[in-house]
This record gives structure tokens, C-alpha cells and sequence, in this order.
């Protein structure tokens, strides 16, 4: 998870990355937080990546985005 973490934070801070790449990063980041944090065999949802994104990151996510994470790193759901 330390890896995540330092993955996410140095996006955060990264001026050679665009609004769009650092978005998608730190959605990422927040939907493999979320499925660490869900219970075993519940499904993600966009609702709990975002919930992680403003939490963790203060960052702001939309749905389409956290969907689109979710779909990334295997846990898509509706």
C-alpha cells in the first residue's frame, strides 16, 4: 500500500502531468484504496472511490471517472 501511496502523491505533485493524467492517477489510486477498504466480496462503487479520492487526496472526482478507475483496475461495477 506504501507504494500506492508515493504512486498518488508524487502525481499530486507532478507539474509535467496534465489535469487529465493526474485525475486518472489519483482515481486509480482511490479505487484500489476502496476495494482494500470494502468487505470481502462487495462490489466497489464510483460512490466509494470518490468517497476515498476526496478523503485521502482532497480531490474531487466524478462518477464517470471513478467508473472508469474502477473498470482499470478490475473491480468495475455499475
Amino acid at each position: 500500500m506504501t507504494t500506492l501511496w508515493r504512486q498518488v502523491l508524487a502525481a499530486l505533485t507532478d507539474d509535467t502531468l496534465d489535469d487529465a493524467e493526474r485525475e486518472a492517477i489519483v482515481a486509480r489510486g482511490a479505487a484500489q484504496f476502496a476495494a482494500r477498504l470494502a468487505p470481502e466480496g462487495q462490489q466497489v462503487t464510483p460512490d466509494a472511490v470518490m468517497a476515498v479520492a476526496f478523503e485521502e487526496f482532497a480531490v474531487l472526482l466524478d462518477a464517470d471517472t471513478a467508473r472508469a478507475a474502477l473498470r482499470e483496475v478490475g473491480r468495475g461495477c455499475g
